[in-house]
């Protein structure tokens, strides 16, 4: 007999009280991927509004040569 298991959902660590900013490259690198691409939020655990937040703050980063585009 299978038995199934639902996973524990992820906590979004902004809610939380974490923030996030471009000028902080170690905290983003966390979502990321190793080829620079932005990790979705079903990986991350973040919520709608703070995925849109760390998108905003990773292209920002880009921008000014803080990551990298690709890796």
């Amino acid at each position: 007999m299978a038995e199934f298991y639902r996973k524990k959902k992820k906590v979004c660590m902004l809610c939380a009280g974490k923030t996030v900013n471009y000028k902080e490259p170690e905290i983003l690198k966390k979502y990321i991927n190793e080829k620079g691409k932005i990790v979705s939020r079903r990986v991350t655990g973040t919520c709608a509004r703070h995925q849109r937040v760390v998108a905003r703050e990773i292209k920002r980063a880009r921008a000014i040569a803080l990551l990298p585009y690709t890796k």
